[in-house]
């Protein structure tokens, strides 16, 4: 077995998913007889192939897997494994493994016991890949004596939680892509959609949980809610009453517009734009997967996409992109877009596969 420069646990033998992706074909480097074996090259990946390959990896190496993400300097895709042996499969696969400590079923039982201990309105906590951790963080609400129950219950986890604070307030963005009015609320379009034959449009749902029937920028009433769901998760689905254009792409607020041709699922490290009614657009990075954010109030939305690009109120159920891709409705954050802040999605993927529709 060849040396590696990562820490981590002793190898142990890979299931038989691992021995089957090797087998299967997946391409890889050999060193000359006479040489000291090198480990392969990672393939060239953009965000969205990492994503299909990270699917892939996870679900041949199993609970050898400890979380994925997506270098964007080197264009690899890193995997998280917990012995050498996965390691092996992971490169022979063409992408860069990297030994931790914390194992995938670990890090869900820790979100668990926050879930359980630690529910506190204006926190929010994400598995973050890159530390190997839960990061729970919590924002300027939260008491000292909530701080203290936070770090009692961070403490009793060990190496699998770290806390911090946020100076900004956790808060769905009442108030992406085109503006759409509704008793006296502004939210944003997301996506449009077809659904058996027919127009409809995704948004967020905690738009659509205190709104029925919603109008264009102009006052022009266009479409009325068929489903909505929020708190949990947080996305509506409206369809079209009036006879507009109802093409499928976000608006870029400079005179063009992108073309939007099916979904995708994020992955850290991918890079993303949002637009939005308020703010319009700016991008950034996806930074964590299955956020979970406590606004208060009793709405608790889980599964969502974290990043660093800032949005502001009215810009709720906008469109997060990547290309041509859909990959987020957004839901809520803190900051905003002068300070900067961070903004959590409903993953538009599970929006679709809930409502029965497609993008189009």
């Amino acid at each position: 077995m060849k040396h590696r420069r990562i820490a981590g646990r002793r190898a142990v033998m890979a299931g038989a998913g691992v021995a089957a992706l090797v087998a299967a074909g997946v391409t890889f480097q050999t060193a000359n007889a006479s040489e000291t074996p090198q480990a392969p090259q990672p393939r060239l990946l953009t965000a969205l192939a990492a994503g299909k390959l990270a699917s892939t990896l996870g679900r041949e190496l199993g609970a050898d897997a400890a979380g994925t993400y997506y270098d964007a300097k080197t264009k690899s895709l890193v995997v998280n494994v917990l012995d050498e042996s996965a390691a092996d499969a992971v490169e022979a696969a063409g992408a860069k493994a990297r030994l931790v400590e914390n194992s995938l079923a670990e890090l869900r039982s820790a979100r668990t016991t926050l879930a359980r201990d630690a529910a506190v309105p204006g926190t929010a906590w994400v598995t973050d890949p890159t530390a190997n951790k839960v990061v729970v963080t919590a924002d300027r609400t939260v008491s000292g004596a909530e701080w203290a129950k936070l770090t009692k219950v961070a403490e009793s986890l060990g190496a699998t939680v770290e806390l911090q604070r946020t100076k900004g307030e956790y808060k769905p963005f009442i108030a992406g892509g085109d503006a759409i009015t509704g008793g006296g609320s502004r939210c944003s379009l997301g996506f449009n959609v077809v659904k058996g034959g027919e127009p409809y449009f995704l948004t967020a749902g905690h738009c659509t949980e205190s709104v029925t029937t919603w109008s264009d920028s102009s006052g022009k009433r266009i479409g009325a809610n068929e489903t909505s769901s929020f708190p949990g998760d947080d996305y509506g689905l409206v369809k079209y009453t009036a006879d507009v254009a109802h093409p499928s792409e976000v608006n870029l607020y400079d005179g063009s517009t992108q073309k939007i041709t099916g979904a995708a699922e994020a992955t850290v490290g991918m890079q993303v734009t949002r637009s939005g009614s308020t703010t319009q657009v700016h991008s950034g990075t996806v930074t964590g997967l299955d956020a979970t954010v406590n606004y208060g109030n009793g709405d608790v939305v889980s599964g969502l996409i974290q990043t660093d690009v800032c949005a502001e109120p009215g810009d709720s159920g906008g469109s997060l992109f990547s290309g041509s891709s859909a990959i987020g409705l957004t839901s809520g954050g803190s900051g905003d877009c002068a300070a900067g802040g961070e903004t959590f999605f409903q993953p538009v993927t599970e929006a679709l596969s809930a409502t029965g529709a497609q993008i189009g």
